[in-house]
């Protein structure tokens, strides 16, 4: 006789897409909604990186230091970004050269990236912000499960204040189950 498993003949379980290992923009996924930046100039704000001409870009405002936090629609991996320097790099003593990267934290202040370890720092040079540069790939473990990304500009090439012309993210989105999708049974 046959033992039978509850269940059993019923379609298998839905499993997620196996992941392709392709790379894309995430610029679509950005809930722009969310995102704010501290201390920027108000003639250039953080949504100029995402316009694609980098003589707008964003800047700060009374020193070189500036945060811009970034979230997203859904959980995301983020495998690389690309920096581009503010208008083809007329003033390079703008271009910052030590950013800071927070995963998940809502609401940071300067203060507080005094306080909280960065998933990871980044020294930039002058080449990293070419055009031509290939984007920077980030420790990929630590940007698994994103929800928002926080950028800490700490410092720049010496200017009064620091700028950048574009920002570009890549990775992709996670994949995760609509509870929406579910149907009452019973």
């Amino acid at each position: 006789m046959a033992t039978t498993f509850p269940g059993a003949g019923a379609a298998p379980p839905q499993q997620e897409p196996a992941d392709n290992g392709k790379l894309m923009s995430l610029t679509d996924k950005i809930d722009k909604s969310d995102c704010y930046a501290r201390n920027e100039a108000s003639g250039f704000p953080m949504t100029n990186l995402f316009i694609g001409d980098s003589r707008l870009g964003c800047k700060s405002d009374a020193d070189e230091q500036l945060i811009i936090h970034i979230s997203f629609q859904e959980f995301v991996k983020v495998h690389s970004l690309k920096f581009a320097e503010f208008n083809q790099g007329i003033n390079p003593e703008e271009n910052p050269t030590k950013i800071q990267l927070y995963v998940n934290r809502e609401n940071l202040g300067f203060e507080d990236c005094e306080d909280v370890d960065p998933e990871q720092i980044l020294e930039l040079t002058a080449a990293d912000l070419r055009e031509s540069a290939d984007p920077i790939t980030l420790k990929y473990v630590k940007f698994q499960r994103v929800k928002s990304l926080t950028f800490f500009i700490e410092d720049n090439a010496g200017g009064d204040v620091s700028a950048l012309g574009s920002l570009k993210i890549f990775g992709r989105p996670i994949q995760t189950m609509n509870m929406n999708d579910f149907k009452k049974q019973g």
